[in-house]
């Protein structure tokens, strides 16, 4: 899913893996042979339920890569999804009459999911962001702008099909 929580470790030294536990949608759900290049300290220093406060939103532009945290309900902890930035629905996508960094909404795409699917984009404000959602779709709060090596973790990870 390219989505990334926060869990509890068991070391296997037999192994050389990992096992985790972590609540994603509210269940607690455990995961073995979990190999270190899939491993990461948190990225902020916000607690997994707290909204992180995005620092970075006026720079955002197309093709700009980020992390976005989602949660199911509010009772639940964030995660950290993986995303893109993209155009806006009135943008063609040509360099040079792209005026999207410059409009309050930023569109954000998840690339993993078919272009059908209702959680391939979103639409978020630049200048006032809060956390938005609802209990059928969840939860989007706080983003962070991604750099090189990051965004070279990400795409390991990359599934070899698209989600549905």
């Amino acid at each position: 899913m390219l989505s990334c929580y926060d869990a509890k470790l068991s070391y296997d030294s037999k192994t050389d893996t990992f096992q985790a536990r972590y609540s994603p949608h509210g269940r607690q759900t455990e995961e073995e042979n979990i190999s270190w290049d899939r491993l990461r300290a948190p990225p902020v220093d916000t607690c997994s339920y707290d909204l992180y406060i995005s620092d970075s939103l006026v720079d955002l532009k197309p093709g700009n890569h980020i992390e976005i945290q989602w949660r199911k309900t509010k009772e639940f902890p964030y995660g950290w999804w993986y995303g893109v930035v993209g155009h806006m629905e009135s943008c063609d996508g040509n360099e040079n009459h792209c005026r999207c960094q410059y409009t309050d909404t930023v569109m954000l795409e998840f690339k993993q999911f078919p272009a059908s699917s209702r959680w391939r984009k979103t639409a978020i404000n630049r200048k006032d962001h809060r956390e938005v959602g609802n209990e059928v779709d969840g939860f989007y709060g706080g983003i962070r702008k991604l750099y090189k090596e990051e965004i070279s973790m990400w795409k390991r990870l990359w599934p070899k099909q698209v989600l549905e």
